[in-house]
């Protein structure tokens, strides 16, 4: 079944057929997907303003381009999902099933994936400010281009993870482990104590070190 440009604002689509269904370019504001069967489904320059997905089964689902404001995957299916270039600001994904999920070059201010289940996902060049990433698991991840600005991070497990070209300024980090990361190419701002207690067992750089040391009033020669 496939939809292009279709109007499903508001509404509760009627979906035929047992093919993966195709939307492209569908207006899917408020419309309400609750529980549907949308395994393998694409959905390409939607818009998805407050689009109800609640326990629905989207396992293997493509998501390009398109998005808007708070969309609700609450308690969905979300194995070996790819959202590219998607607005997910505000977006919730509590009680989701992440398992294999892909984020590349997304805006998710203020995204919620606090107390979502499965065995994690990846994220790059993504916009995570002022997120919620309670207790969520990137261990091990490769993690590039990531701005975490004052985003909670508090119980993430980071350990043996790599950042490139990320941003830690203003996150909080309450019991967030980097056992083992590589922090040598994330900005780090101007960690306050806690946040060093945090940082304990990671990897930085001299240049990194020199800053944190000057901030109090130490000089390295």
């Amino acid at each position: 079944m496939t939809l292009d440009g279709e109007d499903l604002s508001h509404s509760r689509p009627v979906l035929q057929g047992d093919e993966p269904h195709v939307f492209r370019g569908c207006d899917l504001t408020e419309a309400d997907l609750s529980g549907a069967a949308l395994a393998g489904a694409l959905f390409e320059s939607c818009v998805l303003d407050g689009a109800d997905f609640r326990k629905a089964d989207l396992d293997g689902a493509v998501f390009k381009g398109g998005g808007g404001m708070r969309p609700r995957f609450n308690d969905a299916d979300l194995i070996d999902v790819t959202f590219t270039d998607v607005d997910l600001s505000s977006a919730q994904f509590g009680g989701a099933l992440l398992t294999d999920v892909s984020f590349s070059g997304c805006r998710m201010i203020g995204a919620a994936l606090t107390a979502s289940r499965g065995t994690g996902f990846k994220v790059a060049r993504c916009n995570l400010t002022l997120a919620n990433l309670g207790g969520c698991s990137l261990r091990g991840e490769f993690i590039e281009g990531v701005r975490f600005d004052d985003a909670d991070l508090s119980g993430c497990d980071f350990t043996e993870a790599t950042f490139s070209d990320c941003r830690l300024i203003g996150t909080r980090l309450l019991n967030t482990t980097f056992t083992k990361a590589d922090l040598r190419g994330a900005d780090l701002g101007q960690p306050d104590d806690a946040k060093l207690r945090a940082f304990a067992g990671a990897v930085i750089n001299q240049a990194q070190a020199s800053a944190i040391l000057a901030a109090r009033g130490i000089t390295v020669l």
